[in-house]
């Protein structure tokens, strides 16, 4: 576990958030949960619809708090919650996707500039490749590894056991890794974000 948790140094982090902006995706640095969670607040706008991707970075940060409130956003997923229907359930489950933000989180990214993202589900991936207007990220530095290749063993090795054992705890069943998603770049300018922290958050 230790291998998958070791902070990134700057030198990395700005290297990556270089060949990041180079492929269109903006990416900021944050010294800590409260930096991140204040550069989110600032990149999504009061009262914007947002899709929130289960995520324990963003739960650390306090941004899944936020949503809970219901104050400053619109929550797309609330109403899915609670819908007792499943076939009603999964008509809105879909239309989330389009929410004007998507905010979650990745799995591993490579010092090329690649963002990995593992799910069990898919609910996430679509909002980030390409149904949500705008991706907000946030993703500890211990996520920048050397390759896809490396990226993928991470996820098994690191992030599956880890959710696995959450979810268990949580609603007494595990996870699966189903399906993977490795994003080389975005077509649109600056439609996703990626804020690293320097800290270990999630997994």
């Amino acid at each position: 576990m230790e291998k998958w948790e070791k902070l990134a140094d700057r030198k990395k982090v700005d290297l990556v958030m270089e060949r990041l902006n180079a492929k269109g995706i903006n990416a900021y640095y944050a010294e800590d949960g409260k930096e991140a969670l204040d550069k989110m607040l600032e990149l999504i706008p009061e009262g914007s619809e947002v899709f929130e991707a289960t995520s324990t970075t963003l739960q650390s940060i306090g941004f899944t708090d936020i949503m809970k409130e219901g104050k400053r956003y619109v929550d797309a997923v609330k109403q899915v919650r609670e819908i007792n229907d499943p076939t009603e359930r999964d008509r809105l489950r879909r239309k989330t996707t389009i929410a004007q933000f998507a905010v979650g989180s990745v799995h591993a990214v490579t010092e090329d500039g690649e963002l990995i993202a593992a799910s069990m589900s898919g609910s996430q991936l679509a909002p980030y490749v390409y149904t949500a207007e705008r991706v907000v990220l946030v993703a500890g530095t211990h996520k920048i590894v050397n390759s896809v290749e490396e990226g993928i063993k991470r996820i098994k090795e690191h992030t599956v056991p880890l959710e696995n054992k959450r979810m268990m705890a949580a609603y007494g069943i595990g996870t699966a890794l189903n399906k993977l998603l490795i994003m080389y770049g975005d077509k649109t300018k600056g439609r996703i974000s990626i804020i690293f922290v320097n800290r270990v958050l999630g997994f």
